[in-house]
């Protein structure tokens, strides 16, 4: 008998435990997705900010260290045409910042950029053959899923509504990621843009639970066994943590980001998109407060953080946070700073407990 409600995900995946280490790009890499591995959860790779030979020597690194399951994640958006109105209307409104610090407004602006899922990603997949492939803001075209799936991997999405969650199902997906409003980083909304649309894990785990019949992963607002052994009693197979996993020292965040952390309240979080040009929810910080959160200057995903780059490169280095992403949820104050390996197998041990298993 296995110990916890619904074993479908451990089978399908090939885990011993129902947690999966989110995949936050700039934020991990293969060391925490090692240390997951190795203790019996998920480790992931966010793939969207590595080349194809950072991706290799990853995954390399990552095969000499653990023959546990892998997780690699991609975005599946679309590059948005080119809006030069919109992003020279943009850089005029951080023009203030840029005097302010000394940045060269003349100067072209900086490329920000996240690749989508191509031919040569689809590549290193049937090369290295992960056990699992996620994705984010919906799937892949036919013909490049199918060709992931006939690797033999497992496929994942997240859906941040029942519509979408079905959607997803329909199109193939193996299990769904319920990604709640809590949630740090981007929403991986897709069928909509509407962000009245977004509402809670309490409330989206058991209707995508009810709405399809393969194995559904909750995510966001869970920090703790108490959070684990709640999303299984609505109905998920397993959680995705990922804000849990930022106060390991396998994180690769910055000082700052880190110094944010630690302090910032847990109500001291929003969904923004000047950062990206999607929301995606991070800690309060000096520009969401003045410019708005929310903007409708800030360019499309995921060209809005070119014309902050000057910003950053200025101001990152002296340990100010003011123009830079501090992607966090909403459960940040129940991180707890442990190795990503000891935190995996105290979160499993203190679900169970829970759950009275």
């Amino acid at each position: 008998m296995s110990p916890w409600p619904d074993a479908r995900i451990l089978d399908l995946l090939g885990i011993h435990l129902p947690i999966l280490q989110a995949p936050m790009a700039g934020a991990n890499g293969s060391a925490m997705a090692i240390a997951v591995s190795n203790a019996g959860g998920l480790g992931a790779l966010p793939c969207a900010m590595l080349n194809a030979e950072q991706l290799r020597q990853e995954l390399e690194t990552f095969a000499q260290a653990s023959r546990g399951p892998l997780n690699l994640n991609f975005f599946c958006h679309q590059p948005p045409p080119p809006d030069a109105e919109r992003a020279a209307r943009w850089k005029q409104a951080l023009k203030p910042y840029y005097d302010e610090v000394g940045a060269d407004f003349a100067a072209p602006t900086p490329v920000s950029n996240r690749a989508p899922f191509d031919a040569a990603a689809c590549a290193l997949i049937e090369e290295f053959r992960p056990a699992v492939v996620s994705f984010h803001f919906g799937l892949p075209d036919a013909a490049l899923l199918q060709r992931v799936k006939a690797s033999g991997a497992k496929v994942l999405s997240s859906a941040t509504t029942v519509a979408e969650a079905r959607w997803l199902e329909a199109h193939g997906c193996d299990a769904i990621i319920a990604m709640g409003y809590e949630a740090g980083g981007h929403r991986g909304m897709f069928l909509s843009d509407d962000i009245g649309s977004q509402i809670g894990s309490l409330a989206l785990v058991p209707q995508v639970a009810d709405a399809v019949d393969v194995p559904v992963i909750a995510a966001g607002g869970i920090g703790d066994g108490r959070g684990i052994a709640a999303a299984l009693i609505l109905g998920a197979s397993a959680v995705q943590l990922g804000t849990a996993y930022l106060f390991c020292p396998e994180a690769k965040v910055s000082p700052a980001h880190r110094h944010a952390l630690d302090r910032a309240e847990a109500s001291d979080t929003a969904l923004t998109n000047l950062f990206t040009g999607r929301p995606a929810r991070g800690i309060n910080n000096r520009i969401m407060r003045e410019l708005g959160p929310m903007s409708a200057l800030a360019p499309a995903f995921p060209l809005a953080g070119g014309a902050l780059m000057p910003l950053r490169a200025i101001t990152d280095p002296q340990g100010n946070s003011d123009f830079s992403n501090l992607w966090s949820g909403q459960a940040l104050r129940l991180g707890r700073a442990l190795p990503a390996a000891e935190l995996t197998r105290q979160l499993g041990a203190d679900a169970r407990a829970r759950l009275g298993r």
